[in-house]
């Protein structure tokens, strides 16, 4: 008799556990849909706005077209391939300059932080050039390397570089010490202490400064275009501003957003499936 209740007993514990998981993943999925929900209501309550306030008469319809009317001009440039001449320029030179940015900023910010004279060497001057914003040396960039691919991807990589420094740096400056005593209790090197323990705990912060380096790395890109450039999202809205071709410019707005939740969708998705550790 007591054999066949442990048995019982035994036998009923994983199903316990899978319908205990399996409502906690009903309840997941149903925060998510939520919060999806949410979003999308107020995406839409934004739409909305946007449509009847011109139609209202509350502003000027010529200054600010109703949605349907910009997104017909969008329409347009998707089928004429406009726009995608346009999103194509603008996208190599953003992820170039990003990409360059993580390549570099990365490893630099890691060797400030755990080497006491790689930071004493560098601090200051990074320190110097960091506090000159990016558009600011848009013209040095420009007058040295001309007004081409060269220059732009300059500035991207300019403007995306600090934010993953800094975020570096203080990622794995700032890791539990206790985790750094437990690699030296198993007799790890510098090394394996760097790959398997610090860089792990670093990434989420890491992270943080990536992010921001992709929305500037758009918004960076853009305001170049706007100066120099014959092909771009930034080109296509000042050029449609000065023709005032208004709708194609609210569409060339609307694109630059998309593009950007998009990117930042991304490296959300990126970030999760490198942090898969964390709970």
């Amino acid at each position: 008799m007591p054999s066949t209740l442990i048995q019982e007993r035994t036998e009923a514990r994983p199903n316990a556990r899978q319908e205990a998981a399996g409502k906690v993943k009903g309840v997941g999925s149903g925060r998510r849909w939520a919060t999806w929900a949410r979003g999308a209501t107020g995406v839409v309550v934004l739409g909305l706005v946007w449509e009847f306030l011109p139609r209202l008469g509350l502003v000027n319809p010529y200054f600010l077209p109703p949605l349907h009317t910009v997104l017909g001009a969008l329409w347009t440039m998707i089928k004429d391939g406009e726009l995608e001449k346009h999103l194509k320029a603008s996208l190599y030179r953003s992820l170039v300059g990003f990409g360059l940015a993580i390549v570099t900023a990365i490893p630099t910010g890691a060797a400030i932080a755990w080497y006491r004279p790689v930071r004493e060497l560098l601090q200051p001057v990074l320190e110097i050039i960091r506090n000159t914003a990016a558009l600011a040396v848009l013209p040095v960039f420009t007058l040295i390397l001309g007004i081409g691919e060269t220059s732009k991807i300059a500035i991207v990589l300019y403007a995306c570089f600090f934010p993953i420094l800094l975020s570096t740096i203080t990622g794995v400056a700032t890791v539990d010490p206790q985790l750094l005593r437990s690699a030296r209790v198993l007799n790890l090197s510098p090394v394996q202490t760097f790959r398997k323990v610090v860089f792990p705990a670093a990434l989420p912060t890491i992270f943080t400064g990536i992010r921001m380096s992709g929305a500037a790395a758009i918004l960076v890109l853009i305001a170049a275009e706007m100066i120099g450039a014959n092909a771009g999202l930034g080109y296509l809205i000042n050029y449609a501003q000065y023709n005032f071709l208004i709708p194609k410019m609210y569409a060339g707005i609307l694109t630059t957003a998309a593009l950007g939740v998009a990117l930042n969708y991304v490296l959300i998705g990126i970030e999760r499936r490198l942090s898969r550790w964390r709970t």
